[in-house]
């Protein structure tokens, strides 16, 4: 069997959906082998980046390690930034790239290049994938593939790459393909008596609380610990603030949910942590986006616990948290099922403190952040959007201020997803992440929402949802700006908008999407924006783009005053109203 062949069977033995690429030199046997093969879809890109944020997606929703795959040089160097943001977000994937034939490499040559186009790409990987591969003989590929896989799955998830040469690819193997390996199969960590122990302190400081918090984070959705994370809300009646990469482990209008942390979170949920007085963490790093700089407020006056797979997420940048290195899954059962003998008194425990942050959420609701705004109020657009979107099976969004709306105002439902590029950022993540997500969910729409900066980052990605006719409900949010930039400028370089608005344009997306035989429509007025959303959903089985226009000096409110604690938000006052409450 040739080895480009047992790839290919591999990879369908693996279950895996699609293999996401743009065609090069150097995956060509690859490339014809799958396609011969016929049970993995190719998904062809129109850029090495799109392929790889496909990918993520792709993992992310499935749990089976997203597969991309890129041609040597240019090719390979252009997955980077999706490998980097896999790593960073715990997404399992493996990155599969061509490299010239072994006889054509530099080797120990002082030489730069020996072969055209040649990369040493797993040098340059290394800070962020678990492992990577440089084939250097066919009989390598079964044990380098299988444990591949493993790697990306065990544990805490991320991408591995490998990198195959040519000659490797049309050589010939014996080896029969493996049996496959389930997909994040087992705990990294099994519980111990110190664990259970731990667990149990949990317990007990809930009973002494008054003012609790669960915040969850994104290790919930990666540990597919979701319904057995719903399960233990069920049962502790604890309010829920949750972080940018968890807005959907509770539905919106789950009465325990209050609502999103950070630099940019929820007013009330800000609130909500400055006035706790215990806070259980459940696979959140705890970063600077959820804290802010002021590390010491953030602990003080409440009891930490947490509870991550990875050791060195653990009193990192918060310090003197009571740590439980745990996979999630057990760990989660194991407190619901020690706190089922308590769950009638921790329910009446902390009644007043559930309506103590609804009172909250009344005073301080998203729209009034930006309620005196001119034009659309993006928040409120959020809503509107949620609610004509009922059917989405995700929403994939970019990075920018449009982000930050979005995650503070989606209605998110219960089976509804979201994702979007967390720790690596990156613009340009929305548009080929959306159609990773509708492809391996055939027949379910998603909604993409963008900014006019980052959709233009992977806009050429249009022309491969319109030629697979992918139900994509794309958004692009234009503001005629860099936004999130331009806010910054304006509170620290006295409003000097260098490259965010001064030397920055954006284009008519209804008339490229339309360009691309994508039906189009833009909204500016807020009186119109219901028949818009409407509009988006007027036909299901396709794709659509409505262009909603924002002012362009929106700013993304609240915002976390520099240095302060959570309490301390910007802009100070909502209103002159609020400010007589």
């Amino acid at each position: 069997m040739k080895v480009a062949d047992y790839i290919a069977e591999f990879l369908a033995e693996k279950q895996v959906p699609a293999v996401f690429e743009l065609v090069g030199g150097m995956i060509t046997f690859l490339v014809d082998s799958i396609h011969r093969h016929g049970q993995t879809r190719i998904v062809s890109m129109h850029h090495e980046q799109g392929a790889a944020f496909a990918a993520e997606a792709a993992g992310r929703i499935s749990h089976i390690p997203g597969v991309a795959m890129a041609t040597s040089g240019p090719g390979a160097t252009n997955l980077l930034t999706g490998i980097g943001s896999c790593y960073f977000d715990s997404t399992p994937a493996v990155f599969i790239t061509g490299q010239v034939n072994r006889f054509e490499r530099k080797g120990t040559r002082g030489v730069r290049q020996m072969g055209f186009q040649e990369t040493n790409i797993v040098q340059m990987a290394q800070p962020i994938v678990k492992r990577a591969w440089s084939v250097e003989a066919p009989d390598e590929i079964p044990a380098i593939l299988e444990e591949a896989f493993k790697t990306a799955t065990a544990g805490r998830p991320g991408p591995v790459l490998i990198d195959i040469p040519m000659d490797v690819q049309r050589a010939n193997i014996d080896s029969p393909v493996c049996v496959p390996h389930l997909a994040g199969a087992g705990p990294i960590y099994e519980m111990v008596e110190e664990d259970a122990r731990s667990i149990r302190s949990i317990r007990d400081a809930l009973l002494t609380a008054n003012r609790p918090l669960i915040l969850a984070g994104g290790g919930i959705r990666t540990a597919n610990a979701v319904e057995a994370f719903r399960d233990l809300v069920g049962i502790a009646q604890v309010p829920v603030v949750h972080s940018l990469m968890a807005v959907d482990v509770l539905p919106w209008d789950h009465e325990m949910n209050a609502g999103m942390i950070g630099s940019y979170g929820n007013r009330w949920s800000n609130l909500a942590i400055s006035q706790s007085d215990m806070l259980l963490v459940l696979g959140s790093r705890l970063d600077v986006r959820q804290t802010g700089s002021d590390t010491e407020g953030f602990k003080a006056g409440r009891e930490i616990f947490h509870i991550d797979c990875d050791v060195a997420e653990i009193n990192n940048r918060i310090k003197d948290c009571h740590a439980i290195v745990s996979d999630l899954n057990p760990a989660i059962k194991s407190l619901t099922e020690i706190l089922k003998p308590v769950s009638s008194p921790l329910a009446k425990q902390f009644t007043a403190w559930r309506a103590s942050i609804a009172a909250l959420r009344i005073e301080s609701p998203d729209v009034n952040e930006l309620r005196n705004i001119e034009g659309i109020n993006p928040n409120q657009f959020m809503h509107q959007l949620s609610r004509a979107s009922r059917g989405a099976s995700a929403y994939v969004v970019d990075v920018g201020q449009h982000q930050m709306w979005a995650a503070q105002s989606i209605e998110i439902q219960s089976e509804q997803r979201f994702l979007t590029s967390g720790g690596m950022g990156s613009m340009g993540f929305a548009l080929p992440a959306a159609i990773g997500a509708a492809v391996v969910q055939p027949n379910c729409p998603v909604v993409m929402i963008a900014g006019d900066g980052s959709f233009q980052c992977n806009i050429q990605e249009l022309q491969t949802v319109a030629r697979l006719r992918l139900p994509l409900k794309m958004v692009v949010i234009n503001n005629q700006c860099h936004g999130m930039v331009r806010q910054f400028q304006e509170s620290y370089f006295e409003g000097r908008y260098q490259s965010t608005m001064w030397g920055y344009s954006a284009p008519d997306f209804a008339a490229i999407a339309e360009a691309y035989g994508i039906p189009s429509k833009t909204v500016a007025d807020p009186a119109d924006v219901g028949n818009a959303v409407e509009w988006l959903w007027d036909k299901t089985d396709g794709p659509s783009l409505l262009q909603a226009m924002v002012y362009p000096f929106a700013n993304a409110y609240p915002k976390l005053a520099f240095g302060k604690g959570m309490a301390s938000m910007e802009p100070l006052v909502l209103s002159a109203e609020m400010e007589g409450t």
